[in-house]
């Protein structure tokens, strides 16, 4: 049956069980390739489109963030905008996975209606698979029809069952009927794409096929793809799942589930077209491969790719659509720096035959063998198609000119002088020419106009030193603007609030000071954060920054990962320049807490000034004296906890 939308609370028992469990670098790297930097790690945004790395995980602090796009999060967080899961199904993934047994309270929590039918189609897609394997195997039909097809096309019973192949009966509405008897919406049966409407009424959009599973990263069901049995007459091919909440075809490489770790161990990528291309090769024994589909690459998809490894090999059949289709991934790739080559699979064959007919062995050495350089591979396509025409060819000269501009990485520097000299030779062309010719094409794209894009972002924090602590009106406005102050304080206490500050806790002493001097926070949010720290302080318990951390609440649990953001590390080279310990924030934590709380005065002084001096302005006579005696002691209070900073120009 289809389940209630309403989901039921975990109990806060479990939740504590599963935050103490909790490991980000194994959760992240699931579906990130991290490699260690220092105390944190680096790889490659899943969240958005990036060359090099800006991704970055502490495992201390338990969050992430790209210092590209801005996104960040904790690993619950991360498992929700990844693999659009809810909160509780985020925490039901982590219990599974850490061994945790869950404990629950009936409630009605709110669900947003996206993820209700996202959740919703996970549940559908998993009960359709389960269906259509059952198909294959306890019906006559499916054993006569289906799974004599597979087994005439070479499929043992290991690789059916590990890529959970099923079937369609031939009934015009078998599963729909089946599904609609177990409670299925109708309307989530045809979003699915599994159902469709036929004069009226639902009916099965798969028939007489055989059903291929497309999964995500994390091995859920996210689609199908269906081959009619035999060959097709009126009906096409292939159906395929139409793009939903879920599928997004641009954004899926079938077999990529089962390929991630081959992908990695090899730290080669094999593309071919079909899903029984991946199949039959992974029942050879050649793990590291993934179908795009047929279709041509999409940047999302190379991503996909290069998050486990840089070298792809694009396994096409040697007919001239299997070319062109293979030619049209060239410039995405090289933007996204993959190292691409191409193996063209004999006449009449394609990697699905050729691997059956000639095994594993043979066919790994035919493609090692084979496989040439994409960009002189394209080179010697267009070099053919042109001929003897001089006008074709100097299109051909500009065109690989253009190839060659999307290698402007300062690691693609070496690898595009190589690339010039052998094109120069080839083409018979003065190597300055086309060098003169790419640059040209470089200048192009820059000065094309980057809306939205910021040359210089101003590092948060940056202290400039100097002896003059006078800000101008802008700069004062710029700071009572800046949440920069309050989001210190907040940082200090999360992190140190209870560790000793002489007699009495950081806490204590922080919830004094913003007191006696009447320090408010402009950031409604952040003076929740410390409410609600109070609150829990003042009943006995002793609040860290997990109970903040993995809150429900994502509007608190994001303002606090941008509060505790990973830092930026202590380069290496000044351990070699001093023998002595580098403080670390734990070891300055007392002196961080005093700095946050006298930055936190300062503002509020310079707020005063700033409103003494309009009131200056405006003061009648008799009333200037005074303003002008306020704005002296403003102004002596400055320097004084200026100088106790140690002169700093705030901005």
């Amino acid at each position: 049956m289809q389940p209630d939308f309403h989901e039921s609370l975990i109990s806060q028992h479990t939740i504590q069980q599963i935050q103490s469990r909790i490991d980000i670098i194994d959760i992240v790297g699931t579906f990130v390739k991290l490699k260690k930097r220092g105390t944190n790690y680096l790889g490659l945004c899943p969240f958005h489109n990036e060359k090099t790395p800006s991704f970055t995980v502490s495992p201390t602090k338990e969050i992430y963030k790209c210092f590209g796009c801005g996104k960040s999060g904790n690993s619950i967080s991360f498992l929700m905008d990844h693999e659009k899961y809810s909160y509780v199904e985020a925490l039901r993934w982590l219990a599974n996975r850490y061994n945790v047994e869950i404990e629950e309270t009936a409630v009605s929590p709110e669900v947003k209606l996206q993820q209700q039918v996202a959740d919703s189609l996970y549940i559908l897609n998993d009960y359709a698979s389960k269906f259509f394997i059952q198909q294959l195997h306890e019906t006559e039909d499916g054993t006569d029809i289906g799974l004599s097809y597979l087994k005439e096309r070479g499929f043992s019973d290991h690789i059916i069952e590990k890529f959970q192949l099923g079937y369609a009966p031939r009934g015009g509405q078998t599963f729909s009927t089946a599904a609609i008897a177990d409670q299925y919406n109708p309307e989530l049966l045809l979003k699915s794409g599994l159902s469709t409407d036929r004069n009226g009424s639902i009916a099965d959009n798969y028939r007489n096929r055989i059903v291929f599973p497309i999964h995500n990263q994390s091995g859920k069901v996210v689609g199908f793809g269906a081959r009619v049995i035999g060959q097709a007459d009126k009906s096409p091919k292939y159906i395929n799942t139409p793009e939903n909440e879920i599928y997004i075809k641009s954004r899926i490489l079938y077999g990529s589930f089962f390929a991630r770790q081959a992908i990695d161990r090899k730290d080669e990528c094999l593309l071919v077209e079909g899903y029984t291309d991946v199949i039959s090769l992974h029942q050879a024994g050649i793990e590291n491969v993934v179908a795009s589909g047929g279709t041509s690459l999409t940047p999302d998809q190379l991503r996909l790719i290069k998050k486990y490894t840089n070298n792809l090999t694009i396994l096409y059949d040697g007919d001239s659509a299997g070319v062109k289709a293979a030619l049209r991934g060239l410039d995405l790739a090289l933007e996204e720096g993959l190292n691409v080559k191409l193996a063209l699979i004999p006449d009449g064959e394609d990697p699905d035959s050729y691997v059956r007919k000639i095994g594993e062995v043979a066919f790994n050495k035919f493609v090692e063998t084979h496989k040439q350089d994409f960009v002189l591979f394209q080179l010697e396509v267009a070099l053919n198609d042109a001929g003897k025409d001089s006008q074709k060819k100097s299109v051909v000269v500009h065109q690989i000119a253009e190839t060659l501009s999307k290698m402007n990485r300062p690691e693609d520097f070496i690898r595009r002088q190589d690339y010039i000299t052998l094109v120069s030779q080839r083409l018979r062309i003065n190597e300055d020419g086309l060098i003169e010719l790419i640059n040209k094409q470089v200048r192009e794209k820059i000065n094309k106009p980057h809306q939205g894009s910021k040359v210089f972002q101003e590092a948060p924090g940056l202290e400039i030193p100097g002896s003059d602590s006078v800000a101008s009106p802008e700069t004062i406005h710029l700071l009572d603007e800046d949440e920069r102050q309050e989001q210190a304080v907040i940082r200090a206490l999360l992190d140190f609030g209870l560790k000793m500050y002489h007699s009495e806790t950081v806490a204590d002493f922080i919830f004094r000071e913003l007191e006696e001097n009447e320090l408010t926070f402009n950031n409604q949010a952040l003076e929740n954060i410390l409410r609600k720290y109070k609150e829990m302080y003042a009943s006995g318990l002793e609040p860290t920054v997990k109970d903040f951390l993995y809150l429900e609440d994502r509007d608190i649990s994001s303002l606090v990962i941008q509060v505790m953001e990973v830092q930026t590390e202590i380069s290496p080279r000044w351990q070699e320049m001093y023998n002595e310990k580098i403080p670390t924030r734990e070891d300055m934590y007392m002196n961080e807490m005093e700095t946050s709380i006298i930055y936190f005065k300062l503002r509020k002084v310079k707020r005063l000034i700033l409103e003494n001096q309009k009131e200056m302005e405006e003061a009648p006579e008799e009333e200037l004296f005074e303003r002008v005696a306020i704005h002296q002691q403003l102004k002596q209070a400055e320097m004084q906890l200026t100088r106790s900073l140690g002169t700093v120009i705030l901005k």
